[in-house]
């Protein structure tokens, strides 16, 4: 149970509501963070609009090598929520999540592609503490995805890290999106 309970869909405000209706037609249900961040209706809604304009914005890079980075950004940093939603989302974006389980041998395995390997280098770098990110990292990303695609795959893995710690502070836990065929959200439970 996430350190700020969910706002029930019965307590939310009707914009609340509105958000919470998209994310089950979008999901099958609503997100936890979604539900918890709720409490901030601005940052709510901030959230949701600054989500629906990246998603749309980033079409630079292929959904793999993206995915990929964000993947690891929240394997790294230990956020199980942002794990498991994001390997629900590339199962339904039909990208093979099998290899997910030895992406920590990403460097050696044929599982990856020299595009991939590079933006996992890259998240791992970003998310580093500090930051490892190189001169010569950032010429070898320039040279594959162009300074867009640079700057899409930058802005990619810094969201990814705010997220994950974000979840990870308000213990915003895994929810079992990839745990069986159904890969729903559970709607929190509305107090009696």
């Amino acid at each position: 149970m996430p350190r700020i309970p969910g706002v029930a869909t019965k307590n939310a405000s009707a914009l609340i509501r509105v958000g919470y209706r998209f994310a089950r037609r979008r999901y099958g249900a609503v997100p936890e963070p979604f539900t918890v961040v709720a409490h901030h209706r601005k940052l709510f809604m901030a959230s949701a609009k600054h989500e629906m304009a990246v998603e749309k914005a980033s079409k630079v890079l292929p959904a793999s090598v993206r995915e990929l980075a964000v993947y690891r950004v929240a394997q790294q940093l230990g956020c199980s929520w942002c794990v498991d939603f994001g390997t629900m989302l590339q199962k339904h974006d039909g990208l093979d999540i099998d290899r997910l389980k030895n992406i920590d041998d990403y460097q050696d395995s044929p599982s990856y592609t020299e595009q991939e390997k590079l933006a996992i280098s890259y998240a791992d770098a970003m998310t580093a503490s500090p930051v490892t990110v190189t001169d010569e990292l950032v010429k070898r990303l320039r040279d594959e995805f162009g300074d867009d695609g640079v700057i899409e795959l930058s802005y990619q893995i810094g969201l990814e890290n705010m997220r994950a710690r974000l979840n990870s502070a308000l213990d915003i836990t895994d929810q079992g999106f990839t745990s069986g065929d159904a890969c729903r959200v559970p709607v929190p439970s509305d107090p009696r």
